[in-house]
């Protein structure tokens, strides 16, 4: 099972819920467990509120979500004038703002973020997919298994 959802955006808040509700639909649909949506769905809205935070010298920024077997991979791209992700610091957990990079930290199973230089940034978030039982993306994840041996 493999599947692409890409979206390239204005940077305004209200772009978020957009792509959040398209991508959830989709989860959804293919029975993906309620608690990974969620996950997915926070992480998202992280990588997107920071770009439309931060990304302030671009008009746009393109969100791509992958689902391939059981994995789910997002890459928030911006335009902007990139952010060193090495230099960020950490706001501690009561704070009202900034723990962006914490919360998506917390929820994927595998992050990246990528600076190019002067072209902006690439945040890449990664999550494992958990079915409901007889859920459709549970038999189409199993064809694929039986389609590679």
């Amino acid at each position: 099972m493999e599947a692409t959802i890409a979206l390239r955006l204005p940077r305004d808040a209200a772009s978020v819920p957009v792509i959040r509700q398209m991508l959830d639909s989709a989860l959804d649909a293919l029975g993906v467990q309620r608690q990974i949506r969620e996950d997915i769905q926070l992480m998202l809205s992280e990588a997107c509120s920071n770009v439309i935070k931060h990304a302030a010298s671009s008009d746009d920024y393109t969100v791509r979500t992958e689902l391939c077997h059981d994995r789910c991979v997002i890459k928030v791209v911006d335009e902007g004038k990139g952010f060193d992700f090495t230099g960020a610091r950490q706001a501690p957990p009561n704070a009202e703002s900034g723990r962006g990079l914490m919360i998506m930290e917390a929820l994927a199973d595998n992050i990246r973020f990528d600076k190019r230089e002067e072209k902006g940034s690439i945040v890449c978030l990664e999550k494992e997919l958990r079915f409901d039982e007889d859920a459709p993306g549970e038999s189409l994840l199993l064809s694929d298994e039986l389609e590679l041996r």
